[in-house]
């Protein structure tokens, strides 16, 4: 059994994987091409993408534009599939972001990290863009569609749905991400169920993919199987040859074990998923790295307080340095033991799928 198609609106993915978009700079065009190329949606993150440009200090609004530019156009010429930006809403730059996707014609923008409430507006008449929140609660969904429909007369083109279990800023209270009631498995559901009044009105549908913690080929059957249209993978497509960090980065999740994993209290004041190691130990016990914000990059961070630079610490580990920062991940991130391509991958996610679902 092969897999179904993923449908939102008039694009169709073969492969109904949306690979989760990872910042500072672990999914760019190499990694999203690849992801597209294979029949899935390959995503972009607009997450302090321009932080390796040498005007970055000085002029970070042009900065980050270049740079998103040139990811999606380095992404087009190695791809004719569908590609996607992932635009946080609690990025300063948020409307530079998003209003640069739709001129570059992404085929989709992401938005997660607070609710996008603005979004539709920066559509024009001939914008083919689609526009997909992600959310943590049937409520945040059930908001989303109420707030678009009555200003903007628009609907969600879909939902990510993303559990506790993800990694990177999650969307829940410390103590929520045990707590069996948010388990990724009751959010699809309820999120399923509180869009269907609004997709009847419509007479279209809302695809909802799920996210968090999604391994291996029978998950993606179990989820599709509740109702899920697709899933969102990150963390699965950290360690492949065509993902755009380093390979020092990459070798952090090969190595790591299950005990790694731990959940952090971010600079933005959001609890994160992230791998164990010196630098989280040293913030863990009160160590301080003292700096000056050089990127004001996100709306919540209170930097006189923080013990470190986030973008810095992230921008660190893409290349490697993880000795000056550190790695978010997913929660099944220690089940990865090998470097593989985004095709090997995808074959195996196929055959483990069509094994589950038969």
């Amino acid at each position: 059994m092969d897999f179904p198609e993923l449908k939102i609106k008039d694009l169709v993915a073969k492969v109904p994987i949306i690979q989760g978009g990872m910042g500072v700079g672990i999914s760019l065009s190499g990694l999203s091409s690849a992801v597209a190329n294979q029949g899935g949606i390959g995503v972009i993150s607009a997450a302090m993408i321009g932080v390796d440009e040498p005007d970055v200090a000085r002029n970070p609004i042009q900065a980050h534009i270049r740079a998103l530019k040139r990811e999606i156009s380095k992404a087009r010429e190695m791809t004719s599939g569908i590609l996607g930006v992932n635009i946080m809403v609690a990025l300063t730059n948020f409307t530079d972001m998003v209003k640069t996707s739709i001129q570059e014609g992404i085929d989709i923008i992401f938005s997660g990290a607070g609710l996008p409430f603005d979004l539709p507006k920066y559509l024009q008449e001939e914008s083919h863009t689609k526009l997909v929140p992600i959310v943590s609660s049937a409520r945040a969904a059930k908001i989303i569609c109420k707030k678009w429909l009555s200003k903007f007369n628009y609907l969600p083109d879909g939902l990510v749905v993303e559990g506790p279990l993800a990694g990177g800023h999650l969307g829940f209270k410390s103590e929520q991400l045990e707590d069996p009631a948010y388990r990724l498995e009751n959010l699809v559901l309820e999120v399923v169920e509180s869009v269907k009044p609004f997709e009847q009105d419509a007479g279209k549908s809302i695809p909802v993919i799920a996210a968090g913690g999604i391994y291996t080929g029978a998950d993606i059957c179990r989820f599709l199987r509740m109702g899920a249209s697709g899933v969102q993978l990150g963390t699965r497509f950290v360690a492949t040859h065509e993902c755009d960090a380093d390979m020092g980065f990459k070798q952090a999740f090969i190595d790591s074990r299950e005990e790694d994993i731990m959940v952090i209290k971010s600079p933005v004041g959001m609890p994160g998923r992230a791998l164990r190691n010196e630098f989280l130990e040293d913030v863990e016990q009160g160590g301080r790295r003292p700096f000056k914000c050089p990127y004001h990059c996100i709306v919540t961070c209170d930097y006189t307080k923080s013990p470190y630079c986030i973008a810095s610490a992230l921008n660190n580990a893409k290349k490697g340095r993880m000795h000056k920062g550190f790695a978010f991940a997913g929660q099944t991130a220690y089940r990865i033991k090998e470097l593989m391509s985004v095709k090997e991958l995808i074959d195996s996610l196929r055959k483990e799928y069509s094994e589950a679902c038969a």
